[in-house]
């Protein structure tokens, strides 16, 4: 009898574990189409599925998930909770791992120098869905190499006397300010013309595309 109640009550619990696990189902076009590969648990190398650098939308069923650009959840990660993403803009075709992350934020700081970058940098992450809010945890400020949120991004956190220390000098088309008031301004240190941007979206920067060379927050 005690066996049976044994047997019985390891497989609720087992159970129960399933039911709690982590969902999230990758697709290779936008918008949820294309080829689709579901995941309930790490998979630290998509290319075992044959989905690595194929994903361009995803949809979070249930638990925190973390994608990477490198096998082995190494490179530039996002960090996504329940709900769907119809577009990875500029994470697009570069997922290679996932893994279930719970309710925390993995605080990449740590690793902010390894690509000699420098302090201010939070590498190439993105908006999600352009809508604000990002993936996980967002920066001060974020840069975008193309007009409407789109391409490369610079997430910064502080003063950046040069843009072209992170490879993002005279890119900048277009702008969110998570909080705080910035100066952006078309010479290195702060020189020549200069534009203030309060907390917003600014998906054009007119006659400054592509003219910003250094950053710094003002308040």
């Amino acid at each position: 009898m005690k066996t049976i109640l044994s047997r019985l009550l390891t497989t609720t619990l087992l159970l129960a574990g399933c039911a709690h696990a982590g969902e999230v189902t990758l697709y290779t076009d936008d918008n949820y189409g294309g080829r689709a590969v579901t995941v309930r648990g790490a998979t630290p190398d998509l290319s075992q599925l044959g989905f690595n650098d194929r994903a361009s939308s995803v949809i979070v069923r249930s638990g925190t998930w973390e994608l990477c650009e490198h096998a082995g959840f190494q490179g530039h990660c996002i960090t996504l909770q329940r709900g769907e993403y119809r577009q990875l803009q500029g994470f697009n075709d570069v997922v290679s791992s996932v893994r279930e992350v719970g309710d925390r934020r993995d605080d990449r700081d740590g690793r902010d120098g390894r690509d000699g970058r420098g302090p201010g940098w939070r590498g190439d992450r993105d908006e999600r869905d352009g809508r604000g809010g990002g993936y996980g945890r967002r920066e001060p400020i974020v840069l975008f190499a193309q007009a409407g949120f789109g391409g490369r991004r610079a997430e910064l956190t502080g003063d950046v006397r040069k843009l072209d220390d992170y490879d993002f000098n005279d890119r900048a088309g277009s702008v969110i300010v998570n909080e705080g008031r910035w100066e952006l301004c078309e010479h290195a240190n702060f020189g020549g013309r200069c534009i203030v941007l309060n907390p917003g979206r600014y998906d054009v920067l007119d006659d400054m595309n592509n003219r910003i060379s250094s950053v710094r927050r003002l308040r």
